[in-house]
């Protein structure tokens, strides 16, 4: 079941929203959402040019370049939001927290400089505010995780760009939010992190293939408890926040409102392409992918589908770590709807209406 409600509590609120990583899975929902509605104006900001139709004014700018940001300052006039999902991964805990505090400050301040109407600064975390296998010693966070649970440590971007907007906040004429979602699942091409557009291409090689649809990952991620977050629905929460006073400087999960094992959803997302569910087969999806792009080719030339890089379907090691999680992953969702967002999606729902969107866009047959 699906119940969606407005995107806001504020029906006439309009603006002009800068979208900091417009071209990832959050940026690019945020973005369709906000041009379906009417009086927003998106300034949709990346490093690269959209493999999909751009949606508003797009900028190519390097959020870490101060310098370009500045002279970019005239595209961010009447600005009245900024909606920060950009990122810079770098294996080197330290050096990703400075990198990435500096790209938000980049922009934040530039949009300060060029709008005085600057109301609001969102900010796209996750459950790494909790903790992460990337970090030695984790053993999963506290469940289910509670927006007010302290960081895990050595604390990461997430931390250090809150502490940024709080603290700036305070002598400011804007407020800001913060989502934390688990796996954020939408349709967008060229993004790294895109979990359901790998594992549709994954269901689709197999059905071309005639191979086995196996579960690639541990039979510890088969058994354990874990969650997701609808882009879209993910996209009204951050409009919500930004737009209902009372949300002002809080941070929020933001979770579909189920969750799930994969030893039950994997057999539902097999007969939505028309496959057997096979067992678990642990097997790295980057090896397994390596020898595919002709095979993918072959696809897109039988089904008509869109002429799009193999490469920019997603990084397979992302896959890999998605699904070698070895602990639950559930965070509370009791704040978001105590302060009035009450939007339902199920997971299995989810995916297959993120596939069928994939369809009807010829990214998958």
């Amino acid at each position: 079941m699906t119940k969606q409600r407005p995107i806001s509590s504020d029906s006439h609120v309009t603006g002009l929203a800068v979208i900091a990583g417009a071209n990832g899975i959050a940026g690019r929902s945020l973005a369709e959402l906000l041009a379906e509605t009417p009086g927003w104006g998106i300034v949709s900001v990346s490093r690269q040019r959209s493999r999909l139709d751009p949606i508003g004014t797009e900028l190519q700018l390097d959020l870490r370049n101060r310098a370009a940001c500045r002279d970019a300052a005239g595209q961010f006039r009447g600005a009245t939001h900024v909606f920060f999902a950009a990122r810079w991964d770098d294996p080197d805990l330290a050096r990703e927290r400075e990198e990435n505090l500096a790209m938000l400050r980049n922009l934040v301040e530039a949009v300060e400089q060029a709008s005085p109407a600057l109301g609001h600064v969102s900010l796209v975390h996750g459950t790494k505010w909790y903790g992460s296998s990337h970090y030695a010693g984790y053993s999963g966070f506290k469940t289910p995780a509670r927006e007010d649970d302290p960081p895990h440590e050595p604390k990461n971007f997430y931390h250090a760009q809150q502490a940024y907007v709080a603290a700036r906040q305070a002598d400011a004429g804007w407020t800001w939010s913060a989502v934390r979602p688990h796996t954020i699942c939408g349709v967008s091409v060229g993004y790294p992190h895109n979990f359901p557009l790998l594992l549709a291409t994954y269901a689709t090689i197999c059905k071309h293939a005639g191979l086995p649809f196996t579960f690639p990952g541990s039979q510890a991620c088969y058994d354990t408890v874990g969650q997701a977050t609808d882009a879209m629905m993910l996209a009204r929460s951050m409009v919500w926040a930004a737009t209902t006073p009372a949300a002002a400087n809080q941070a929020f999960n933001v979770i579909n409102s189920d969750y799930y094992r994969w030893r039950n959803l994997w057999p539902a997302i097999a007969r939505w392409f028309g496959l057997e569910p096979g067992p678990v087969e642990t097997t790295s999806m980057t090896a397994f992918m390596a020898d595919k792009e002709g095979v993918w080719r072959e696809i897109v030339a039988r089904h008509g589908l869109r002429p799009i890089q193999f490469s920019d379907l997603g990084a397979w090691k992302f896959m890999d770590g998605v699904l070698r999680s070895g602990n639950d992953d559930m965070s509370s969702t009791v704040k978001l709807r105590r302060f009035g967002f009450n939007e339902i999606i199920e997971t299995d729902e989810m995916y297959f209406a993120l596939f069928q969107r994939m369809s009807a866009r010829r990214i998958i047959p």
